[in-house]
């Protein structure tokens, strides 16, 4: 992570969709670039070092931030290194301080996305695919592409989706 240059930002819900250009990257790439421990550390850390080089805006939304600080305090998860739900959200927070960083408010075509996102992906979509349903639908909506280690969201036939690789 780069030193913080300016205090966080939100993307206002009352701007015009796209809002910017940029990523949303799924809590799995926040958590491995997080945790240095985490095995697919190496791959986020070559992800953020080549969106710090080419200037591109990483985003948070909701469903990210408390997923991540979820995981960060989780002790089956991280073991001796497991944090307090106050270490977790000061970590998110030195994210936002981040000049790369923002947080980003839901698009007014939020809701029209994820329901085209379910009738495309079929009803017969396990449970556990939900979360994910909901971050390709902010990604899409906003205008965002998304990025994830999980293959799994190749199935929604985004218009912008990076699946990194943890080698």
């Amino acid at each position: 992570m780069s030193e913080p240059a300016v205090s966080w930002r939100v993307a206002e819900a009352s701007a015009p969709w796209p809002l910017a250009s940029g990523d949303l990257p799924d809590v799995n790439v926040w958590l491995a670039l997080s945790h240095t421990q985490h095995p697919f550390h190496e791959a986020a850390s070559r992800y953020w070092q080549s969106v710090c080089d080419s200037g591109t805006p990483l985003w948070f939304c909701r469903t990210t931030m408390v997923s991540l600080v979820r995981l960060l305090s989780q002790p089956k998860l991280m073991g001796a290194a497991v944090l307090s739900l106050n270490q977790a959200l000061a970590i998110y927070r030195q994210w936002l301080a981040t000049p790369e960083v923002g947080l980003l408010a839901d698009s007014a075509a939020l809701d029209d996305t994820l329901e085209q996102l379910l009738n495309q992906a079929g009803s017969a979509q396990p449970a556990r695919l939900w979360t994910d349903i909901c971050l390709a639908a902010t990604a899409q909506s906003a205008g965002l592409r998304m990025v994830t280690f999980d293959r799994d969201f190749e199935r929604f036939g985004l218009a912008r989706c990076l699946v990194l690789t943890g080698e």
